[in-house]
């Protein structure tokens, strides 16, 4: 069939719009990325201090050094390392507990028989629109009176309660393109329903799992006004943002310019799995949909 010949007035205005689209959103993910250009060559700043020079950094290339790097890594003058380690440990516990959770709930969410899913989709997913503020004295009070306040388990439920509907909602929008048809198709040829959600309905509904997960994973790593409530002032059971929001209320250390480098690269590092993941799942869809 040939193609229809567009109009030139039509497709000059085209390519004029399509250019201005893609110059666009280049200079809005400039705007947005800028600052982090600024942090990064400041992280490997081998003055004692942070500093600019007549509008530009101050770095020279004899300037340049891993010093900071090394300090955030075996310093024995400031509590990174126990900063980082309790950070891992949080998120990786409370990425366990809410990716359970969240799996658990979106699974019964989908459920045609559920009722009440609206009101039960919006107290689950209360902790993403409420004021974290809010969240952490409520969160401080219910665990103070558990005894769990400025404790190990403690942190780790109140990340768990922040991470849990970020699970839901990417769990839930996998279930959404799911096709039932597969799971009955297993049924009527004597498959046990834990034997379908195993070896069916777990592999299709991984990319989500995954994606929330990071998601949690995320949450609970960055995660510092909660943690203000709930650490108490315990320097042993501080985190890394809470380290760096210290640091730059004490002293401004360029080592907390080289944690933030390393915290965007994670970050980078998981958004291009969480992209690639979601590919992975579109291309299910497709297979499952044929």
């Amino acid at each position: 069939m040939d193609k229809v010949a567009l109009p030139k007035y039509t497709e000059t205005r085209y390519r004029v719009w399509h250019y201005s689209y893609i110059i666009i959103c280049i200079a809005v993910f400039f705007f947005l990325i800028a600052p982090l250009f600024v942090i990064i060559p400041l992280s490997f700043n081998a003055e004692q201090y942070i500093h600019f020079s007549d509008g530009m950094l101050a770095l020279q290339p004899e300037a340049f050094s891993l010093r900071w790097y090394e300090d955030m890594v075996y310093g024995t003058k400031n509590p990174w390392g126990i900063a980082a380690r309790n950070s891992i440990y949080y998120a990786f516990f409370a990425t366990i507990g809410a990716t359970v959770l969240g799996t658990v709930a979106a699974l019964g969410l989908s459920s045609r028989y559920m009722p009440y899913k609206q009101l039960i989709m919006s107290i689950l997913i209360s902790p993403m629109i409420i004021p974290l503020i809010i969240s952490g004295s409520a969160i401080f009070f219910s665990l103070a009176k558990l005894g769990l306040a400025a404790t190990f388990p403690g942190i780790v439920i109140a990340h768990i309660i922040l991470g849990t509907p970020f699970v839901v909602i990417t769990v839930t929008a996998t279930l959404s393109g799911f096709d039932d048809s597969i799971t009955r198709a297993a049924s009527s040829l004597g498959s046990t329903p834990t034997n379908t959600f195993f070896k069916i309905t777990l592999p299709l509904i991984t990319p989500g799992i995954i994606s929330g997960a990071l998601f949690a994973f995320v949450t609970s790593f960055d995660e510092i006004v909660v943690i203000l409530f709930v650490a108490g002032g315990d320097r042993n059971l501080t985190t890394i943002p809470l380290q760096m929001w210290t640091g730059l209320r004490e002293q401004l250390s360029p080592t907390i310019m080289a944690v933030a480098t390393c915290l965007i690269v994670l970050s980078t590092l998981i958004l291009i799995v969480t992209e690639l993941l979601r590919r992975r799942s579109e291309r299910i869809r497709g297979i499952s949909a044929q």
